[in-house]
């Protein structure tokens, strides 16, 4: 068996995103042959893209693109490392796949997949990446904005790391600043809905549900547990739609105040965080 130069090992690594001893073990079999040991560990990951399936890829990145002013794509790529997440084959494919994205306005990620990129169906890109990166890779969400104004933040939680927040926010009128402002806002604030009328009733029932029961075993009088009920879910209004929350940069006033002080109407926004729903 041939002897493994090390820096080999750590370079085969750094290239493939596989792990050390199976980096080792290619070069040992390619008998140090260094091309030879990166398509044995193709060929491995080829074998073993099934077998990642039911793995769970909770790291990777939030990818954007933006050609103008009134169009931008999110993108959420997940894999099962941080350290395949800042491999440049994986933000490659990041890119990409946004970009197509922009380009062809899939209506959702099963359309996604199949849709061609350079010859390919997205999914089999996907699977290429899968065999080559020895990870689980995949798609767990895109968005489009399209209209109006379209605004972007993205923010790295690690500056070794490729951004995992991405938000979206749709004015009806350009202001590069308002629009950054409230991304940054929404990135820090994690609101869920825009607006009080956007959140699904089911939603609200549930919470309603919940306050009610605390009211009742706070041992509030029955004639009052209504109001109190209604104020808290006004509460929650407050801590979970975007135009209602208090605005990061001064908490005395609210985002849409913020924005109506402007000029601009948010018309929507979106927030992906990797790992979150």
């Amino acid at each position: 068996m041939a002897s493994v130069n090390m820096a080999d090992v750590k370079r085969l690594r750094e290239l493939t995103a596989a792990g050390m001893m199976d980096c080792k073990k290619a070069l040992e079999e390619a008998e140090g042959d260094f091309d030879r040991a990166v398509e044995l560990l193709r060929l491995k990951g080829a074998k073993d893209v099934g077998k990642r399936e039911a793995r769970t890829a909770s790291n990777g990145l939030v990818a954007l693109k933006q050609d103008d002013e009134s169009a931008a794509a999110l993108l959420e790529l997940n894999c099962e490392t941080d350290f395949v997440a800042k491999g440049e084959r994986f933000q490659e494919l990041a890119a990409q796949v946004v970009g197509h994205i922009l380009a062809s306005k899939p209506a959702d990620v099963p359309t996604l997949l199949e849709s061609q990129l350079e010859g390919k169906s997205v999914k089999e890109l996907l699977d290429e990446a899968n065999a080559a990166l020895g990870e689980k890779i995949e798609i767990r969400r895109f968005a489009l904005l399209e209209g109006g104004y379209v605004g972007a933040y993205m923010h790295k939680s690690d500056p070794q790391l490729p951004p995992t927040v991405g938000v979206l926010v749709q004015l009806d009128t350009a202001n590069a600043e308002v629009a950054k402002d409230i991304a940054q806002h929404a990135a820090a604030m994690a609101p869920k809905y825009l607006t009080a009328e956007q959140v699904p009733a089911d939603v609200i029932e549930k919470e309603r549900a919940l306050f009610e029961e605390m009211t009742r075993e706070e041992g509030k009088p029955e004639a009052a547990i209504a109001k109190i009920v209604d104020g808290r879910v006004n509460g929650w209004y407050r801590d979970f739609t975007l135009l209602q929350q208090a605005f990061v940069k001064d908490n005395k006033k609210s985002v849409e105040k913020y924005a109506d002080e402007n000029g601009v109407k948010v018309q929507a926004f979106v927030r992906f965080k990797v790992g979150q729903a």
